[in-house]
């Protein structure tokens, strides 16, 4: 697989990684099987997705748990990339960036990965109560003792939190402005799609100029742009799309359209291509920085998703799928 580099540490990963979250969280936990996922994560590592993105709040704690059985054996194949500074709780996510908290969790991290260092330690979210410049200078602390390589900082998100008038990244960008006093952004993570371009506006220039990654989330729009989900089959109830405004049915048929013209497009490069590798293959193209991270729990997903790194778009191509209608629905 083509290798795509991470900030200036020049840091080198297969050009799609793995999102390990739906293996452990989020996502129908009646289909969440430990071996299967665990085959799965060793199918990406032996395609070369080596990105393997994970969080101490999946579970919680248990993907950490899944990814150090894989990392167990195959540590020198994989780029483990985990996050600190959200707890979960009895039906509730709080922040906590306390640089005492920050230096406990990565400890235990390190322990649920079986690895002596972890790659890309990402911050989830700011704590509202701590200043960013603490929790960021505990976490680069962690760099200088050896049990992180590079530091990362995941996009604010919340579209309803806007003020009037600014743009969705605007607040993510202040705080990446302030913890690059500290010490270097190696990577950002938000959100990019064909259904979600948002971050193409502000937040990807401000990283391709700083030379910082791009860990693009969610680029298969939480499995719509798959093709594989019928308007109106609905979910299991512990599926974060089942309260999702974007996944009632009603939402979900008014967005046939861009699903359409994925499966045009994939058309043109043969029988084989999906609508999936062709919104893979759509993030891709944004920059040489970008690495889309699609959440995947069986072989087969894993194996789609990463032979997108070698479909090829070309300008037409991208024409048509800029030219898609937006999606409709809120996102919040």
């Amino acid at each position: 697989m083509e290798r795509r580099t991470i900030g200036a540490g020049a840091l080198a990963v297969g050009a799609v990684g793995l999102g390990c979250m739906p293996m452990s969280w989020a996502y129908s936990t009646s289909r969440q099987r430990g071996e299967e996922s665990l085959r799965a994560v060793h199918r990406a590592l032996d395609l070369g997705s080596s990105l393997l993105d994970t969080a101490d709040m999946y579970g919680p704690f248990t993907n950490e748990l899944l990814v150090g059985r894989a990392l167990k054996e195959r540590r020198s194949d994989a780029f483990v990339s985990t996050k600190v500074g959200l707890l979960v709780g009895d039906q509730h996510i709080v922040a906590n960036g306390r640089p005492g908290y920050v230096k406990r969790a990565c400890d235990a991290s390190l322990r649920r990965l079986q690895t002596d260092v972890i790659d890309l330690y990402q911050l989830h979210r700011a704590d509202p109560e701590v200043p960013v410049e603490e929790t960021w200078g505990a976490m680069a602390e962690l760099v200088h003792a050896g049990k992180v390589r590079a530091l990362g900082l995941c996009a604010v998100g919340a579209r309803s939190s806007r003020r009037g008038g600014a743009r969705l990244h605007d607040a993510t960008i202040r705080q990446l402005e302030r913890v690059q006093q500290v010490f270097p952004v190696s990577a950002v993570q938000a959100e990019l799609s064909v259904w979600s371009p948002e971050a193409l506006e502000a937040l990807l220039p401000w990283c391709e100029t700083r030379g910082v990654g791009f860990l693009a989330a969610m680029p298969l729009g939480n499995g719509f742009l798959t093709g594989r989900l019928r308007p109106g089959a609905g979910f299991e109830a512990d599926d974060l799309r089942a309260r999702h405004p974007r996944f009632t049915a009603e939402m979900m048929a008014a967005n046939q359209p861009i699903v359409a013209g994925l499966r045009r497009v994939a058309r043109r490069h043969g029988p084989g291509v999906t609508p999936a590798q062709v919104a893979l293959a759509w993030v891709l193209a944004q920059g040489r920085h970008v690495v889309p991270v699609p959440g995947a729990k069986q072989e087969r997903w894993v194996t789609e998703n990463a032979s997108a790194a070698a479909l090829r778009l070309d300008s037409a191509d991208l024409r048509e799928v800029a030219e898609l209608p937006p999606a409709q629905g809120s996102w919040d």
